[in-house]
This record gives C-alpha cells, sequence and structure tokens, in this order.
C-alpha cells in the first residue's frame, strides 16, 4: 500500500510540474507571439491565471512530499483558488468563439472551417466549463459532506472529457471540411487517428459519466480503480496521438488537426495523467471519505 502511495505522490507531482512548466511555456510564448489582438490577448490573460492555478497545485504537492501536508480547510482554499483561476481560462476564450462566428474566412479558410475548428468549440469551452467549475468552485466548502464534494469533482471531470471529445472532433471536422474525406480515408494513420477521437474518447466519456452516476447512487462503494481506468485511458489518448506524429509525421501533409493538436494545444500536459492513473489501478479498491 505504502509503495503504491508513493508512486502516486510522485504521479501528482509529475502532473502538476507539466502542468505548470507547460502553460508557463505557452504563456510566455503567447505574449510574445500575438497575431489577432481580439483573441490572442484574452487568450494570453487565460493562459497567466492558469499558470497561476498550476503553481498553487505544484506548491501543494511540494508541501505533502516534504511532509508539511496542508489542512483539510487550507487544501480545500488552495482548490477553490485553482478552479477559479481554471474557470477564468475558459472564460476568456469567449472572444474567439465570437470570432470564430463573425470571421467571413481568410488565411486560406472558409467561414465554415473557422466555425468548425474555432467557433463552436471556444464557444462550448468558454460558457459550459465555466459554469461547471464556478458550481464547483461553490460546492467545495468544509461545510458540505464528502459525497457531495466528490459527485462535483466528478461530474466536472467527466465534464471535461466530453468538451474533449467535442473540441478534438472539430478540428477533424474542419479538416474534413478544407480538404474532403480523403484525408482520413487514404491514410491508416490518420483513420486510425479519427477513429481513436471520435469512438475512443467518446467511450471514456461514457464510461465516466456511467462511473460518476454510480457514484451519485451509492458514493460509499466507489471503486479507485475504475477511477484509475479512466484517468489512465484518458492520458494515453494523448500518448497515442503524440506517439503517431512522432512515428509517422503527418501523412497527407500540412493539416489543421495536427497544427491544432501538436502545435497549438494547451492541454498536452495531460500526457502524464496516466502516471497518476496507473498507481491508482493498483491501490485498494475502496478507499476512506476524505476532503
Amino acid at each position: 500500500m505504502k509503495y503504491f502511495s508513493a508512486f502516486l505522490i510522485l504521479g501528482i507531482f509529475s502532473v502538476a510540474f507539466s502542468w505548470f512548466i507547460f502553460t508557463l511555456y505557452q504563456f510566455a510564448k503567447g505574449i510574445t507571439g500575438q497575431i489577432v489582438y481580439f483573441t490572442d490577448v484574452p487568450g494570453s490573460v487565460g493562459l497567466g491565471f492558469r499558470t497561476a492555478a498550476g503553481l498553487i497545485a505544484l506548491i501543494m504537492v511540494l508541501f505533502a512530499i516534504c511532509g508539511k501536508e496542508l489542512s483539510s480547510s487550507e487544501t480545500l482554499i488552495s482548490l477553490r483558488w485553482i478552479i477559479l483561476f481554471e474557470a477564468v481560462y475558459w472564460l476568456v476564450l469567449f472572444p474567439s468563439a465570437l470570432w470564430g462566428f463573425y470571421f467571413e474566412g481568410g488565411f486560406g479558410y472558409t467561414r465554415e472551417v473557422i466555425i468548425a475548428s474555432t467557433g463552436l468549440p471556444c464557444l462550448v469551452e468558454s460558457t459550459i466549463l465555466p459554469a461547471f467549475l464556478l458550481l464547483l468552485f461553490a460546492k467545495l466548502k468544509p461545510d458540505k459532506p464528502y459525497a457531495e464534494k466528490a459527485k462535483w469533482v466528478l461530474t466536472t471531470g467527466t465534464l471535461y472529457i466530453f468538451i474533449f471529445w467535442f473540441n478534438y472532433t472539430m478540428q477533424w471536422t474542419a479538416e474534413i471540411l478544407r480538404t474532403g474525406t480523403g484525408f482520413v480515408l487514404n491514410y491508416s494513420v490518420n483513420a486510425f487517428a479519427f477513429a481513436l477521437t471520435v469512438i475512443g474518447l467518446l467511450l471514456i466519456a461514457i464510461y465516466a459519466a456511467n462511473y460518476t452516476r454510480k457514484f451519485m447512487e451509492k458514493p460509499d462503494n466507489a471503486d479507485i480503480k475504475q477511477l484509475g481506468a479512466i484517468i489512465t485511458a484518458f492520458g494515453l489518448y494523448f500518448d497515442i496521438n503524440l506517439l503517431l506524429w512522432l512515428i509517422y509525421g503527418k501523412p497527407g501533409g500540412w493539416n489543421l488537426w495536427h497544427t491544432f493538436f501538436i502545435y497549438h494545444n494547451m492541454d498536452l500536459w495531460m500526457a502524464t495523467l496516466p502516471l497518476v492513473g496507473l498507481p491508482l489501478l493498483f491501490m485498494p479498491s475502496r478507499q476512506p471519505n476524505s476532503l
């Protein structure tokens, strides 16, 4: 038990460190590489807030590693700040949604492609996610029972997976609108990556939703191994896509999918999630209530 707990702490540290460093890098790069000020300036501001959230998470883990664990109330306060900053990060994507819908075409893209790649994804991300994150912020209070807090954590986490599925599916849709179905059908690697997103990521989201539903029905019977499987599978989605790109490059030449997922994806740090999910797979199925 202690053996796997040590690996879990190390995994959490790796994820927090990756989140902070990767976001800090993107924040610095965004400040110096702004092109469309209406969207890039708010995006840089949002990355600044997310960088702060990553720093808080990293400090929390470092306290635990150094044997100076925060109290329950201090942990909740820190988590609420992280959630609040993360909500701001998603909220300031709303100007990008407006730009995506009102942009008349250009840069070699039709209006339909811009709506699919930017307008719709940013609209969903900047409205639904902040709403649930702010609701989670309100629910994480010391006077709230454990089951209610855990329920909203799982609900928000499940929503994240669904939003990512929609976002990445829309990037594939945009490329198909731009070049046709041949981009997927003529290249087996692209077909596999397409199916991994449209079908695979959706199945992970559905499994997470079912896990959350079962937790709501019987909070005391929550299986930590299943949670580990969800986190591992979600992280492996990023790992596999990165591996495909490293091995095969961009079959079919330059495309919107690889440009977005590889070069403009602010969430690639999630490739480290299996470092948390795998230790959970070896932990006892039932865990004591906390928070």
